[in-house]
């Protein structure tokens, strides 16, 4: 009597494409990983350990002599269709994925650096990642220089003495600053500093930070990869160097691991981006130049109008201007939390890159963590919003801005 399963087969695989695949393609393909049922989707692998043929297998295993998954904290099937997929899509030697997106740019980081080590950041970024860098780190005595803008000679200056890392967010949450990517990098680079480039909010279908001369990509794949409200999850993507010489060891001993199932979820999600973010980006040009036509709106932050002080340099590092809106209001908090009560379609929420529209107001919620002078210093006033547009057709969103602006 066997002993596999009724309906069991082995795998008689085919032959790779003799042609470079498109990203698209990629993200409905590769990582594919079929077990012996022959399953169309991909398998969901929910075990914690796996088991060897012999000691000899597991000798060789934890000696990495021969290829075998050890443990879900270091690999699992899953998790590994969902890495291999993003690295195609991304152009990226390899990609390792965590819990969240926290504690993939926390890793970035901390896998390199040590006392007495500098880093400089950009001075717009998400509240969070501004802790880890000018709270979290100085206590393991890492010093950090934060550079405001595209002036190349404060970049110059900042990095003018031996820096380990380079941070880099753009666009910038919540109002959408642009750094130029190639012009830090190579600066960088002059020092031998490795690049990090937090690209969440363009995702990897408006903008490649590697092809611009990044060394590493960062994902809160929570955000468009996903992009669904269904799963927390992070990523990081770079060279084989940097995976498997500083972050791999960094990660496997620290365990900011990735469950399977949120795995499989991503798996599914990345067959999706390109079509949610490309129709995301168009319903957000049409909102923005709506938006710039109302006396109630002081300001509109996004980079594909010309009003943005980045605009060309938009052009020429993003495919689009991606799916969120920084809004100034002409009125105080108390008119902005008047407005936003007044919405219908679109939910007050402090997540982006989501099927739906959703709006919040940093100062009072994403950035509350930072003190008041550095919200100043941001451009983050009581009168400032971001709104993440989603998939629902643009003509109700702006009936429903429409509505709750008259």
């Amino acid at each position: 009597m066997s002993t596999r399963p009724w309906g069991y087969r082995p795998i008689n695989e085919r032959p790779d494409p003799s042609w470079e695949l498109h990203p698209q393609t990629h993200s409905v393909r590769t990582g594919l990983a079929r077990s012996g049922f022959g399953e169309t989707s991909e398998a969901l692998y929910l075990n914690s350990g796996f088991t060897y043929s012999s000691a000899d297998e597991a000798f060789d295993s934890f000696a990495e002599e021969t290829d075998h998954f050890l443990y879900s904290r270091f690999h699992n099937p899953t998790i590994a269709m969902f890495e291999q997929r993003l690295a195609a899509i991304e152009g990226a030697d390899f990609c390792v994925a965590t819990g969240s997106g926290m504690s993939a740019m926390f890793a970035s980081l901390a896998c390199l650096v040590e006392q007495g080590d500098h880093v400089v950041a950009s001075a717009a970024m998400f509240s969070s990642c501004h802790v880890v860098i000018t709270e979290f780190l100085p206590k393991w005595g890492v010093t950090f220089e934060l550079v405001k803008g595209n002036d190349p000679a404060a970049w110059a200056k900042a990095l003018s003495k031996p820096t380990k890392a380079v941070f880099i967010e753009t666009p910038s949450n919540p109002l959408l600053e642009i750094v130029d990517i190639q012009m830090v990098s190579d600066l960088a680079h002059n020092v031998g500093a490795t690049v990090i480039v937090d690209n969440v909010m363009a995702s990897p279908i408006l903008q490649r930070p590697l092809q611009l001369g990044a060394d590493v990509v960062m994902y809160s794949a929570t955000k468009h990869i996903d992009g669904q409200g269904r799963v927390l999850a992070g990523a990081l993507l770079g060279s084989r160097e940097y995976i498997f010489e500083k972050l791999l060891p960094f990660v496997r001993h620290t365990g900011p691991a990735l469950s399977a199932f949120n795995a499989w979820v991503l798996v599914k999600s990345l067959e999706t981006m390109e079509m949610r973010v490309q129709r995301m980006t168009e319903n957000a040009q049409t909102v923005a130049e709506f938006l710039e036509t109302r006396k109630e709106i002081k300001s509109v932050r996004f980079p594909g109008l010309k009003s943005h002080p980045e605009y060309e340099l938009a052009k020429k590092q993003m495919s689009g201007g991606g799916t969120t809106i920084g809004i100034e209001f002409a009125g105080n908090q108390k008119a902005v939390f008047a407005f936003m009560n007044k919405l219908r379609v679109i939910d007050i929420s402090n997540n982006l890159g989501d099927s739906k529209s959703l709006i919040t107001h940093p100062a009072s919620t994403t950035h509350r963590r930072l003190a008041p002078e550095v919200q100043a210093e941001m451009g983050i006033t009581e009168s400032v919003m971001r709104l993440s547009i989603g998939l629902e057709h643009s003509s109700d969103l702006i009936k429903d801005l429409t509505q709750a602006l008259n």
